[in-house]
């Protein structure tokens, strides 16, 4: 449900040509919304496992989990740009259907065809994983289509993109895991659902991850509208950059994030026993450190700066999804 310039990747503005379906694809799948996608089902696979140490590396449930939640990225990033064609060709457009790359045809099948698989593979996967891919649909659904239309107010929008990417995505994704595990291969991939082994119980660890990213995901959510403020106003899309003005929202974000790192080492020393502390501690100051000597830097009135800050932000919320399962390992 990510709104801006990352992973852009080249496309022919004449229309597409023979070798470029494949860039257009990457371009229409937001990049950015992929590896975060994949960074987060990865880490959560790591950290049921740490307390296993690997004892039981069942990697086909993995892998098919990966492709329910990709297919399920694709249709909610692919129905919003079906959607914003008009808005995207002022704010980004780079975009397949707003260059003209991909026909808006093209683009509903591609919707259709991902939303299918993300749901039939979940179904094949088991409960936990089909209600991880399901509410996000339902949820990304709502957020684009209307009437409902949820990104047109900033609250009800950045509930979604913080619902979905943190509580949703970390709690779902830990509890099929540790579902899976706890079944061993034989039991868990095609072979219908089996209650066995199931358990709603979630370590400290997943739960101080899930909050530091639903706050992390909110800085996200408010600083993505900074870059498209333009079309926006446009085509009364109310955000919180047009309702507050660029220097509050910047600022807002900074804050955000410095809460997150600071909440996130403090909550380890009080309530993490199985992590490594110093790894986690000083892993965190130093993403901290990195954000804040790049955002004296940030000039609002260029575009450029705003939205190569706005890759930082990116950046350091993958990096988390490998810091936390490094700490959780070397415990």
């Amino acid at each position: 449900m990510g709104n801006d310039s990352i992973g852009k990747s080249w496309i022919d503005k004449d229309g597409p040509a023979p070798q470029s379906w494949v860039s257009a694809f990457w371009e229409f799948s937001r990049p950015h919304t992929i590896i975060g996608t994949t960074v987060s089902v990865m880490a959560l696979y790591a950290i049921a496992q740490s307390s296993r140490m690997f004892a039981n590396p069942v990697f086909l449930p993995l892998a098919l989990a990966w492709l329910a939640c990709i297919c399920g990225n694709i249709y909610i990033v692919g129905l919003n740009q079906l959607e914003d064609v008009e808005i995207d060709k002022i704010n980004k457009p780079y975009l397949p259907i707003a260059s003209g790359a991909f026909s808006r045809k093209t683009g509903e099948l591609i919707v259709i065809a991902t939303g299918i698989i993300a749901v039939l593979t979940a179904v094949l996967q088991g409960p936990f994983l089909l209600a991880t891919v399901g509410v996000s649909l339902v949820i990304g659904t709502a957020y684009s289509l209307p009437p409902i239309r949820l990104k047109r107010f900033p609250f009800w929008a950045a509930l979604c993109i913080f619902t979905v990417r943190g509580a949703i995505v970390n709690l779902g994704l830990f509890l099929h895991f540790n579902w899976v595990l706890g079944l061993g291969m034989a039991k868990s991939a095609f072979s219908g659902w089996s209650w066995d082994s199931a358990s709603l119980a979630i370590p400290a660890e997943v739960w101080v991850l899930t909050v530091f990213v639903i706050v992390f995901t909110f800085a996200i959510a408010i600083f993505k509208d900074i870059p498209d403020m333009e079309g926006d106003k446009q085509y009364n899309i109310t955000t919180f950059t047009i309702e507050l003005g660029k220097p509050a929202v910047f600022n807002l974000s900074r804050w955000v994030l410095t809460a997150c790192y600071l909440g996130a080492t403090l909550a380890g020393s009080i309530a993490l026993s199985n992590v490594n502390l110093v790894f986690l501690a000083v892993s965190h100051f130093v993403a901290l450190g990195l954000m804040w000597f790049w955002s004296v830097k940030v000039n609002l009135e260029e575009q450029k700066e705003i939205a190569d800050f706005y890759q930082l932000i990116w950046k350091l919320f993958f990096l988390e999804y490998l810091i936390f399962p490094a700490a959780c390992l070397l415990g």
